[in-house]
């Protein structure tokens, strides 16, 4: 293997003979090259799984044991994007897929501020999974009814999913943090029967009462027939409108195995949320085949988890990296879900919960580590690290210094695998591959199946080492089945395939490295990506519009010490001045209007902001500006001048 300066971690001979991924190559059904120390060329693996969809994929389904009543007649359908179908003819049940294996084996560690670790086996899941699902039908919950989850990262809301997924019905969440209108414009689009809600949750050593919230979401649904109260913070509520049933009710009585509805491939699994930048979020449905499968590789292939792995991940359940979480009890491996700050009591919390749970991959995220270094932490000594494989970060690019600051200071044998994807594809586009080495601040490759290319303004791709639009040129079985309330899929379309027709397009730069890494240099559209968690710049706009004292106003991302910081710019009103007292109030209002992600690092006034001819915000072009970049096309601007106000407010 190379060892040019800038690897920083080759995987030992052992470790490339035991990877998923070396066994996962020699049992392909094409005869793939191997490198001169007996390992399997990953490049032309890869181009084998673009070159050869139906083939890679079956060898997907096959290999990984994909349980399913019926096997697919074929694997693809028309490969035209968007409109393939994947695995037809088959049936299957993703919560199946998740809860097979050994009754007894640990399948997940619960952890949360200020309770108990609680630890569940296959056996335990599958009992309360199924007291939940008769629960939920004896609500009147059948295939394709929507079931929302208002929760935080705990084994009830897992429970909940795979209780409503085990069913075919289809399985919704968001976070606590979220404000009610934020959870309301999610929500509503799809009109859930049943609402599963915790009466509060503890971050940062508070405790958040949900009442207000809740009774806010609950009012705005006027379909929803039955709440479920979790008691997660032991403060109560009480909701008046839908039948209201305790969580432990839900257990106390019931078989002791789920019923799996048989559903085809493509029948609608979960509805994730796309940022909100236009406007109200739109709801991406994703499928029981195309998920299930996706995660498989990633999973099994990519991070190459083996049976009794434990997996952590810092998420919250309105995030896709929950999804993706979980997902990972189809790897037969063990997943920690916690739910609270990732500091509290201290920035070592989350590292001596990984020694405590012997966990073998640990996921993260830039802003994470950074404040880890910024603290002088060295975790391998705060913790027992011994048994980390892989660090994962996801969210947004890690900078190499940061891949530095990991091998020096949390551990020198681990694959770092920087991970980049996104909800619209609840997966990944590049990210880790374990048989090969680390470079310094490089994702180590693209993802199998995924026809990845980077491109410039006119369509054209072009070579490693060039900066360009991340697209997807080839079908890939995680794309969504389609919008919610898009019946002739023209949300859809516009959505990913306006730009560049039959071609998926992401809204990343992308830059392809000779070696088959990938460098991601951030995103090429007007979304946000705070803490590695994606959102829209409408819902700011939604926050501030109505305060008397702001006219106008701009938001956008701004690269900062390995993470993105929103910058929101405001015209004020007359008479109006931008003080403390203002700022302050712009920033409560958006914390509770949206979530506190949504809140602004900087806030600061400019006499006017840039309006296309067709009356649009110029987003993607203040960003440009205000991180030191020239902005060529300003045709299309009535007020390029107004750019001028944005190039020096950091200095």
């Amino acid at each position: 293997m190379s060892h040019s300066p800038d690897v920083l971690w080759t995987p030992s001979t052992d470790r490339i003979d035991r990877a998923n991924l070396t066994a996962f190559a020699a049992d392909a059904p094409v005869d793939l090259p191997r490198g001169a120390d007996g390992s399997f060329d990953d490049r032309a693996l890869w181009r084998w799984s673009v070159d050869d969809l139906p083939g890679f994929w079956a060898h997907v389904w096959r290999w990984c044991g994909v349980v399913a009543s019926e096997q697919p007649t074929a694997i693809m359908g028309d490969p035209a994007m968007p409109g393939t179908t994947w695995f037809e003819g088959a049936r299957l049940n993703y919560a199946e897929n998740l809860l097979r294996g050994d009754r007894d084996r640990l399948a997940v560690i619960s952890a949360a501020e200020g309770r108990q670790t609680r630890r569940f086996t296959v056996g335990d899941l599958r009992r309360d999974v199924a007291r939940v699902q008769a629960s939920l039908v004896a609500m009147g919950v059948g295939r394709g009814d929507r079931v929302c989850g208002f929760v935080p990262n705990t084994v009830e809301s897992l429970v909940a999913m795979l209780a409503t997924t085990a069913l075919g019905a289809i399985w919704s969440s968001t976070s606590p943090d979220f404000g009610a209108q934020g959870v309301v414009d999610r929500f509503a689009q799809i009109e859930p029967t049943v609402l599963v809600v915790a009466d509060g949750y503890r971050y940062g050593g508070r405790t958040h009462g949900l009442q207000e919230k809740v009774s806010d979401v609950v009012a705005a649904l006027p379909g929803l027939s039955h709440l479920v109260v979790i008691d997660f913070a032991g403060v109560g509520l009480t909701v008046d409108g839908p039948t209201v049933h305790g969580w432990d009710d839900l257990l106390a009585d019931g078989p002791d195995e789920p019923d799996f509805v048989q559903v085809p491939a493509d029948h609608p699994l979960f509805v994730m949320y796309s940022s909100g930048t236009t406007g109200v979020p739109k709801s991406i449905v994703h499928g029981h085949g195309g998920t299930l499968v996706k995660h498989l590789v990633e999973h099994k292939l990519s991070t190459d988890l083996h049976p009794g792995d434990v997996l952590s991940w810092f998420t919250t359940c309105g995030w896709m990296m929950w999804n993706w979480l979980a997902s990972a009890l189809a790897s037969e491996v063990t997943i920690v879900l916690y739910d609270g700050s990732p500091t509290e009591p201290d920035a070592g919390a989350l590292w001596r919960q990984a020694a405590e749970f012997g966990v073998t991959h640990f996921g993260t995220s830039p802003k994470f580590l950074s404040a880890c270094e910024k603290l002088d932490m060295v975790p391998k000594e705060e913790a027992d690290l011994s048994a980390l494989r892989a660090i994962m970060s996801s969210g947004a690019p890690l900078n190499p210094e940061q891949f530095d600051w990991v091998y020096a200071n949390v551990a020198d044998d681990v694959t770092l695998a920087s991970i980049s994807g996104g909800t619209d594809i609840i997966g990944c586009f590049a990210g880790g591959v374990p048989t090969k080495p680390v470079r310094r601040g490089e994702l180590q490759g693209l993802g199998l199946g995924m026809k990845v290319e980077a491109w410039d303004d006119q369509g054209r791709p072009l070579p490693p080492g060039e900066k360009g639009e991340l697209v997807c040129t080839l079908p890939f079985p995680s794309m969504p089945v389609g919008f919610w309330n898009d019946p002739d899929g023209s949300r859809y379309r516009a959505a990913y395939f306006a730009e560049h027709p039959g071609v998926w397009t992401h809204g990343d730069f992308i830059e392809l490295r000779p070696e088959g890494g990938v460098v991601i240099h951030g995103r090429s559209d007007t979304t946000l990506n705070p803490g590695g968690v994606r959102i829209g710049t409408a819902e700011i706009y939604r926050a501030i519009e109505p305060m008397a004292e702001i006219a106008d106003g701009i938001v956008v991302g701004r690269t900062h010490d390995g993470d993105v910081e929103v910058v929101l710019c405001v015209v004020l009103a007359a008479g109006a001045t931008l003080d403390e007292e203002l700022i302050g109030r712009i920033r409560k209002t958006i914390r509770t209007t949206a979530t506190p992600r949504h809140v602004p690092a900087h806030v600061f006034a400019v006499p006017a902001i840039p309006y296309t001819i067709s009356g649009k915000k110029v987003e993607k072009a203040v960003r440009r500006v205000i991180e030191g970049d020239r902005v060529d096309n300003t045709d299309a601007m009535t007020n390029p001048e107004a750019l001028e106000a944005f190039r020096h407010l950091f200095g």
